[in-house]
């Protein structure tokens, strides 16, 4: 009997010493996700939902996924993890602000609504635009668009560099998307200025360094260009505001990686620029 009651009280001492380390060190899920770094998925984040939603008297926030990433689930999984932890971290960031101003200001609460809709999926690639609108009490909103670009066999996110053989010069794409440019910016402000690679105050990205999401064509399930996502203030003021600009598969078709060439065929319905018009923006001003 002795014995017995030593390992049982051994085994309690030890249930108490687990107890105790796990709530004085508790799962910082929250913790800013390093540049580079998967973030960590836990149990209910592996269940992946298609979005996520938070108010506070600080703070709205919400997330919207496709339904089109669901059979990607190691994208799905990491995608909503990563997103959720962003919009929780702007809560914080929020909180501090509006709090250090104090407790009866006037100031409107913050938002942050995170919108990713399918571009494309072909037979290899999944593409995905992200629009990132975000109020933080600025003089006005400020919405950033950017891609996400998936190889569904490798199970990994791809760069523009992965499209295209190794070592390709993009100086031709380059040019070609400073002319698009150029033809949108004189639809909008006619008698302004032009701008060139490399220029001031305004100059032409580089493709390599420009967000961009496959474009659909004529044949189903291929891409027939590929459409670069310029925001506000990278090419000129802001009244004229972002920029999407489609470049078609003739410009580039030449520089193609042997893996994904097959994922491009057809024509575009319509090059140049093809930013959606924007709807009026409720609410914050």
């Amino acid at each position: 009997m002795t014995a017995l009651r030593a390992l049982l009280l051994t085994t309690a001492l030890a249930a108490g010493l687990a107890a105790c380390n796990r709530d004085s060190e508790p799962a910082r899920s929250d913790e800013p996700v390093p540049p580079g770094a998967t973030a960590a998925v836990t149990p209910a984040d592996a269940a992946a939902p298609m979005g996520f939603e938070s108010r506070t008297p600080y703070a709205d926030v919400r997330l919207t996924l496709p339904d089109g990433i669901r059979p990607q689930t190691d994208l799905h999984a990491g995608l909503y993890a990563e997103e959720v932890r962003r919009l929780r971290q702007f809560i914080e960031g929020a909180q501090g602000e509006l709090t250090e101003a104090g407790a009866y200001t006037d100031r409107a609460k913050y938002e942050k609504t995170i919108t990713v809709t399918t571009a494309l999926e072909t037979g290899k690639l999944f593409s995905l635009k992200r629009v990132d609108f975000d109020y933080s009490g600025g003089a006005h909103p400020n919405t950033l668009t950017s891609g996400i670009l998936w190889d569904k066999a490798l199970k990994r996110r791809l760069g523009l560099a992965d499209l295209f053989r190794k070592n390709a010069d993009l100086t031709a794409l380059d040019q070609a998307l400073c002319s698009a440019i150029n033809t949108a910016k004189r639809a909008r402000v006619p008698g302004g200025p032009s701008i060139a690679l490399g220029g001031r105050p305004f100059a032409c990205p580089r493709v390599a360094d420009t967000a961009f999401v496959l474009t659909p064509g004529t044949v189903p399930g291929k891409a027939a260009g590929l459409t670069f996502l310029i925001g506000p203030y990278q090419v000129g003021s802001r009244a004229e505001g972002a920029y999407e600009i489609a470049l078609p598969l003739t410009a580039f078709r030449g520089l193609l990686a042997v893996a994904y060439a097959d994922e491009f065929d057809g024509q575009l319905v319509k090059a140049g620029d093809v930013t959606p018009v924007a709807a009026p923006v409720a609410g914050a001003t």
